[in-house]
């Protein structure tokens, strides 16, 4: 019964035609328009083992339902595409979380031994990220080596880089205020911001140094926190406002950059005004451990003979 269907819908064998080196099937099925109307299978009539002509609804119960097209495995397991568009674009984060946490797991209850895999742009964004972490990694022992060859010291490049995970907080936070996910394009704006958070704390390190030898070490920084106060709010007032056309465009072609816009914006400002209070703290305690253990710190100067400027 199912292969008179069959071959009623998709057509029966009838010869096979050698035409040079092609073969050339010929079919014979119903006429087309008889082929799209599911309602001619009520009055579709099958033969039966006796050669009796029968209606399909007599021998058959037909109920309407969905099926695949086609099945598809690998390694020897049945494989099924699902594919979505997500609208707003912004809220794809969101959906593939709710997937993963709600949907996924009540299908593998529902489907032992079901699993599943995100490919597409999802697979392309997992490659992108491993191998912006990658270069992330390599971006950090590249600014650990210049900045200790500046400062000549291996433990001050770790305060001044200290300030990274702070300009990345200010990052997410940037992106929750403007309602943005983070995106492979805020990843990027994350790296690029790592190079530019060191500078206002390099800037303070490096006249804190310069004075070690005439004050000690908190005069030093504290001095060093008063004179470079102004430039380090002024570069990141200049950086931020550079970025802010960006971060409040509105067209379409800018949508791209405005993650990476935010990273940069609300990063170094969030980490300059941590770098104002916890760098110096991390000076002295550095400082403090140097001594306890006996590390030779620069000599200290006689506090009562020393003027402190303000």
């Amino acid at each position: 019964m199912g292969q008179q269907i069959r071959d009623a819908f998709f057509g029966a064998l009838a010869i096979r035609q050698l035409r040079g080196i092609n073969e050339t099937e010929v079919r014979v099925k119903l006429p087309e328009h008889e082929r799209k109307d599911l309602n001619n299978l009520e009055d579709f009539v099958i033969q039966t083992p006796g050669g009796a002509i029968v209606p399909l609804n007599e021998v058959v119960k037909v109920t309407q339902g969905e099926t695949f097209t086609s099945i598809n495995r690998r390694d020897g397991k049945r494989v099924i595409n699902v594919g979505m568009d997500v609208e707003p674009d912004n809220a794809q984060t969101r959906v593939l979380e709710s997937i993963r946490e709600e949907v996924l797991p009540q299908l593998r209850a529902d489907f032992p031994g079901l699993t599943w895999t995100f490919e597409g742009s999802q697979a392309e964004m997992r490659e992108s990220t491993q191998a912006l972490w990658s270069g992330f990694a390599l971006a950090m022992l590249i600014i650990y080596s210049l900045l200790a060859i500046a400062l000549n010291n291996y433990a001050q490049p770790l305060i001044v880089m200290f300030a990274i995970p702070f300009g990345i907080v200010g990052a997410v936070i940037g992106h929750i205020l403007l309602g943005y996910d983070l995106s492979l394009v805020s990843l990027m704006g994350v790296i690029a911001l790592s190079g530019v958070v060191v500078n206002d704390s390099l800037i303070m390190i490096d006249y804190a140094n310069k004075n070690r030898g005439d004050l000690p070490a908190f005069n030093s920084i504290l001095q060093a926190g008063v004179r470079r106060f102004r430039p380090i709010v002024l570069t990141t007032l200049t950086t931020f406002g550079g970025l802010t056309p960006i971060i409040l465009e509105t067209s379409r072609q800018a949508r791209q950059l405005i993650p990476m816009a935010i990273s940069l914006g609300f990063g170094i400002v969030f980490a300059t005004a941590i770098i104002l209070v916890i760098v110096p703290c991390l000076y002295m305690i550095m400082d403090d451990l140097l001594k306890a253990i006996n590390k030779n710190p620069l000599p200290e100067v006689d506090e009562s003979q020393v003027e402190t400027v303000v």
